[in-house]
């Protein structure tokens, strides 16, 4: 059967009016070639949708008010609209100051001329059918980029194989993120900005409840809702589990490269605040100016700064792992996964003299780089630790496995951690060590690489993954791997080594390669390393 894929937003933009008429007349006759126009009815009105490869696609769905009308509170169901609306292209991407890393042609963001606007609620849905009495998994896949940018509008997260592969729903969102998502003025501004901390968290909350409202439409079961992110999406996953607004919106947890042990404190997030203001030349007494300031000018002024989540005894009223795991989700099945060399993406892209390294030079690099995370560990003792360990690896080797185990490892092993402490929980651990062909081999296995693998996607991610058949291979072994947990709360498949529980002392965990397998305390001379040092949430 004929496909039809909807072009990009940046595309459109980019075409005279002539060639855009046009095109919408194609598209039309496209879509009228390949089957009728889905149409589905949520609690807002009812929209139109088309088939991709079989599974009805609709895009950019309204869950929340332009939120412009809302800066810094939490915002409300969109308003209805009378007649049938057409979703069949991604909706806006959140505002958001642009950085180096984020121009990364590993994995990159929207191209330019998405269109970056404040009404940015939207989510989108896949399905194999719509009103079928079917109850299938529903996954809602929170994107990464830390709390300060990135989008869902990318190829990479295109639901059309999984939804294929499962028969489950799948669902992206965009929501608010960096200062419009979490800048704390509750101490500054009093009342009427009490949420400003975490109205990016309050958006994923009111997307949930879209999804708890509407997705039975879809044939999805609102009663088997599994959340998964990675990186930033991973950490607002964790954070939604100690979101007590949020029990009962979702019943497991997929997190990859993504842990929060903690919120910020009101005083290091006011702090924030007030750099902010203070850019922007405004006063406490001045805060309803900030309602009606050019988005132009906001985004300028919080650029550079950092955002997290904030303990504001309100929607977050604890850390989420910190010094324990909350209570709130201690019945909710969660899976954990870290790649092996999360930081070739993280500083190897963004310095490239990290791959050429010498003996000599190593040290500098690594208190350059990581200095905040090992503490008074001498660099000098941590290169000669893994020259012991690993006696054939070079300086760029031991570069990226040290600033790995105590920059983005840290926080992973101590929640996971946490988890296994807490009684009754159900907690799966893996560690993504396939390397990826791309380049040469240099890039190992970094950060984001296991996100074409869990959505089934690398055809969209060749400059990432590569599309050969180790790379199919692996994709389907971890897609499967969370369509099984999706339906059970258990990512065990008949293609996969049983996978244990994770516990202490044993601490068994998945190893994503070719081929998989369980391996007990995995690396455990390098946690032990830098187990010791007192570890810091980034951000916070």
């Amino acid at each position: 059967m004929k496909c039809f894929r909807t072009p990009s937003i940046a595309f459109i933009h980019r075409l005279p009016k002539a060639s855009i008429a046009l095109l919408a007349f194609a598209m039309g006759t496209a879509l009228a070639q390949t089957s009728p126009t889905p149409v589905a009815t949520t609690n807002a009105g009812k929209i139109s949708g088309y088939t991709d490869h079989g599974i009805v696609a609709f895009k950019g769905i309204p869950y929340g008010e332009d939120t412009s009308k809302h800066r810094f509170q939490p915002s409300v169901p969109p308003t209805p609209w009378p007649d049938v609306r057409p979703c069949v292209d991604f909706g806006p991407i959140a505002p958001q100051p642009q950085s180096p890393r984020q121009r990364t042609e590993l994995f990159p963001l929207p191209k330019d001329g998405t269109l970056v606007s404040e009404d940015c609620l939207h989510l989108n849905v896949w399905t194999p059918a719509l009103r079928d009495g079917k109850k299938r998994p529903v996954l809602v896949y929170i994107h990464g980029g830390g709390y300060t940018g990135w989008s869902s509008n990318v190829d990479a997260y295109d639901g059309v194989r999984l939804s294929q592969r499962g028969d489950v729903v799948v669902v992206t969102l965009n929501h608010r993120l960096n200062g419009f998502g979490y800048l704390y003025l509750a101490e500054l501004g009093g009342a009427e900005f009490a949420d400003s901390g975490n109205v990016g968290q309050l958006d994923l909350l009111l997307a949930l409840q879209w999804v708890r409202d509407n997705i039975a439409e879809f044939g999805g079961d609102p009663g088997c809702v599994t959340i998964f992110g990675q990186s930033g999406g991973g950490a607002k996953c964790a954070t939604l589990m100690a979101t007590p607004a949020a029990r009962g919106l979702f019943h497991r947890v997929w997190t990859m490269s993504g842990q929060q042990l903690t919120g910020r404190t009101h005083e290091h997030a006011t702090e924030t605040a007030r750099a902010v203001l203070g850019k922007l030349n405004l006063t406490p007494d001045r805060l309803a100016e900030l309602k009606t300031l050019p988005l132009e000018k906001l985004i300028a002024a919080m650029q550079g700064q950092t955002f997290a989540p904030v303990v504001d005894g309100r929607s977050l009223p604890r850390d989420p792992f910190s010094p324990d795991a909350s209570p709130l989700s201690a019945d909710i099945p969660l899976v954990m996964g870290n790649t092996h060399d999360e930081t070739t993406y993280f500083l190897g892209a963004s310095d490239p003299s990290t791959f050429s390294l010498t003996w000599e030079t190593l040290p500098a690099k690594l208190t350059q780089h990581i200095k905040q995370f090992i503490g008074t560990l001498a660099p000098e003792k941590i290169v000669a630790t893994y020259r012991r360990l690993y006696p054939n690896y070079s300086p760029t080797d031991v570069f990226f496995a040290a600033s790995t185990a105590a920059r983005s490892w840290k926080g992973f092993v101590l929640q996971s951690e946490t988890r296994a402490a807490q009684p009754g929980a159900h907690t799966y651990v893996y560690y993504l060590n396939w390397n990826t062909p791309v380049d040469g081999g240099k890039w190992r296995a970094p950060h984001t690489l296991d996100i074409p693998l869990v959505f089934d996607n690398t055809t969209y991610t060749q400059t990432l993954s590569g599309d050969g058949p180790e790379a199919r291979r692996l994709a389907e072994l971890m897609s499967e791997s969370l369509l099984a947990f999706a339906r059970t709360g258990k990512p065990n498949t008949k293609q996969l080594p049983d996978w244990p529980t994770f516990s202490l002392p044993q601490r068994p965990a998945m190893i994503f390669d070719l081929p998989p397998r369980i391996e007990n305390d995995a690396r455990g001379y390098e946690r032990k390393l830098f187990a010791p040092i007192r570890y810091i949430q980034p951000g916070t």
